[in-house]
């Protein structure tokens, strides 16, 4: 017998989301009572755009840094194939405007001020795909979704 699997993503209607915004997905307890909490975290708007992978790959690495400098329990960040945002799973229950105001700040400081030197992991020995990055990419992004303003919510704005 098969197992009924369900991806939430999937059941997403992707055509009634209002990016930038960061959503909640799930909160699941492990077998030891640990909870995680894992975030939509949409930065473009779904099927209207996409963010190159040099770009996208450069906010990643950033996004690995600057979140643990601004909330402890980050577990991952790992953006979507779609290349529209990220997943961000959490230890504990943050709520979906506490992320926002990280991603809004993380984005902040790529945008403003983060220089080639400050990307964590781009050398050959410390990154997967090391030439596939692009900082003028990245802060460009930064910029332009910054420009809209960041939801806690998908279906309405509700910018933090």
């Amino acid at each position: 017998m098969t197992k009924e699997v369900v991806v939430e993503s999937f059941e997403l209607d992707h055509t009634a989301v209002k990016a930038p915004y960061v959503r909640l997905i799930a909160t699941e307890s492990g077998p030891k009572g640990d909870t995680i909490t894992n975030f939509d975290v949409r930065l473009v708007q779904p099927n209207e755009n996409a963010i190159p992978t040099g770009g996208l790959h450069t906010i990643e690495h950033l996004l690995a840094k600057l979140i643990r400098e601004r909330i402890d329990g980050m577990i991952d960040c790992s953006p979507f194939g779609c290349r529209t945002g990220f997943h961000l799973i959490m230890w504990g229950e943050p709520d979906a405007t506490t992320i926002a105001k990280v991603i809004k700040s993380s984005l902040e400081e790529i945008a403003n001020g983060v220089r080639w030197e400050d990307v964590p992991g781009t050398t050959i020995e410390s990154c997967g795909n090391y030439k596939d990055h692009s900082l003028f990419s990245a802060q460009e992004w930064a910029k332009l979704i910054l420009s809209q303003g960041i939801s806690d919510q998908p279906f309405e704005r509700h910018i933090v």
